[in-house]
């Protein structure tokens, strides 16, 4: 899954899922001739802490973990699956079966076996290990043998998008597995660039290996116009990302809002996803406002979902339909319109009234002596916009009885709150996957820090209809998926309302979008 941001990772706010997008083959500073060699400087939004590609969902981590490291599989803009480390795969009921590829090479130039692939999967399979892409990326139960060239994977129960999955499961070398505490601020990957410096707070910079040829579908790194050298620079403000692009400070940055518009009016290349961008949560835990089912249906049918999301995006967005929107989608149609609590304000109050909580003389609600107090957080990454819409629906609230505390935080801050100190009752959180399997563990099993479920979602119409749909073949479980996913809207417990078609512009270079906001691989330099 992803966070959609202002940074590198636009299909995102946790997690990256499978392939979307793609480019629009825009002119302008990326419409020159191609060159060879040189810098490619992109921005993210915040520091991206530990570079483990397999300890983090944050889609900044996701985007920079693709310089240095490849998948199984890839998938391609037409989202079919094709080669990346594996060059043959095979699935037969639930066993699973991949040819590691002759000749690849890890970036210290030991070769990657079909071991080191198995290990990889075992590792990240072990919950022990806490890793926040299992049940994401590789189905929960998942093991792994390899024997030659050929990778066998055990699935535990069926899993219909397992191969989806793996095209954005990152494989370590066998020298990062040995000794995981060098991943934080080092390489140990097959992938196109090796990381070669870390700036806290500033930058990371990675540099071309020559002889790389088993990129997604067979890409190289001999293909002309591949840059050299790839600076990510944390740039927090997307305001000054976009005069960074026109000035020709960046070469891409991924920028929303009213600063998206100038870079479009600017006829700059721009390549494209679309997303989740507006998508509430409610915590459940033990002890929080949001526990009480009356309290998070309340909330919602007291907000007006249609103006949240034309302030959100600007007026360029549209109502949230489906969990998985990053493209290809495996699963398209609309589980969220029918299912929204609705009624406005006179209803939300009814529906707290019913619940027990009053509001006493000076407005605020309150049950049992406890007030309806809502600690409310949301990604600062969203822009202009996304600040102007929690603006809204806190006054929103507070014209309900609530009293909210509200902050925006960056990316990594905000995963930090929701996975660690658990201390928000409603956050904006934009999860972005591309099949329904890849949100499951985000919305129901152990709870966080145990596992990815950070709202402590307990859902039991949701969790039969996953059991149900895990069982049918890829597609003929759509429906099935979708009805498991009304049920989290009918609930209050997950709230999708606000999608958007988010640009990656670049200047003076041009590129691909796929599982992340530039496909390392796609990169071509251009003149001026």
């Amino acid at each position: 899954m992803r966070l959609i941001r202002t940074g590198v990772g636009a299909c995102v706010a946790v997690t990256v899922l499978a392939g979307c997008g793609g480019d629009d083959g825009g002119g302008g500073a990326a419409g020159g001739e191609v060159v060879d060699g040189g810098t490619f400087t992109m921005a993210m939004d915040a520091d991206p802490g530990s570079l483990d590609p397999q300890m983090s969902a944050s889609s900044n981590v996701l985007q920079l973990s693709r310089f240095a490291y490849d998948p199984l599989l890839n998938m391609d803009a037409d989202g079919q699956l094709v080669s990346g480390l594996a060059s043959d795969w095979q699935v037969d009921g639930q066993e699973v079966t991949l040819t590691i590829a002759d000749g690849i090479t890890c970036a210290d130039g030991e070769p990657f076996t079909a071991a080191d692939a198995a290990d990889n999967i075992d590792y990240v399979g072990d919950p022990a290990n806490q890793s926040p892409l299992l049940g994401t990326f590789l189905p929960p139960g998942a093991t792994a043998t390899a024997d030659g060239s050929t990778v066998t994977m055990t699935l535990e129960s069926p899993a219909p998008f397992v191969l989806e999955g793996l095209t954005s499961l990152p494989m370590v070398c066998a020298s990062g597995l040995a000794d995981r505490s060098v991943l934080a601020g080092e390489s140990r990957g097959t992938g196109p660039y090796e990381l070669t410096e870390v700036v806290p707070t500033d930058h990371v910079t990675y540099s071309l290996r020559e002889g790389y040829t088993w990129g997604p579908d067979g890409a190289g790194t001999d293909a002309e116009g591949m840059p050299d050298e790839v600076v990510v620079q944390v740039v927090p403000n997307e305001t000054t990302s976009s005069n960074l692009l026109l000035s020709g400070g960046l070469n891409a940055a991924t920028v929303l809002g009213p600063d998206a518009q100038r870079l479009t009016g600017a006829d700059l290349f721009a390549s494209t996803q679309d997303a989740v961008l507006g998508e509430m949560w409610f915590n459940h835990a033990a002890g929080r406002p949001g526990a009480d089912p009356a309290v998070r249906t309340a909330l919602t049918q007291a907000l007006d979902l249609g103006e949240l999301q034309e302030v959100l995006t600007g007026g360029t967005g549209s109502p949230g339909t489906t969990f998985a929107t990053s493209a290809p989608v495996a699963c398209p149609g609309d589980s969220v319109s029918g299912a929204l609590p609705s009624g406005g304000p006179e209803a939300a109050a009814e529906t707290l009234d019913a619940a027990g909580w009053t509001a006493g003389p000076d407005g605020t609600r309150s049950k049992d002596g406890t007030p309806l107090e809502l600690t409310f957080i949301y990604n600062s990454g969203l822009g202009t916009g996304g600040s102007a819409a929690a603006e809204l629906a806190s006054s929103t609230w507070q014209e309900l009885g609530a009293e909210v505390s509200m902050s925006g935080q960056d990316d990594t801050a905000l995963l930090e709150t929701v996975f660690g100190s658990g201390n928000w009752d409603v956050t904006w959180l934009p999860l972005n996957v591309s099949s329904p399997d890849q949100l499951v563990p985000f919305v129901s099993g152990p709870a966080a820090p145990e596992g990815n479920n950070f709202a402590s979602i307990d859902n039991a119409d949701y969790t039969a209809g996953v059991a149900e749909a895990m069982a049918m073949n890829g597609s003929e479980g759509c429906d099935t998926w979708l009805a498991a996913e009304s049920a989290l809207v009918r609930d209050a417990d997950v709230i999708p309302f606000a999608n958007q078609t988010v640009n990656t512009f670049g200047s003076g270079a041009r590129f691909e979008s796929g599982g992340v906001a530039v496909v390392p691989t796609s990169i071509r330099m251009t003149a001026g």
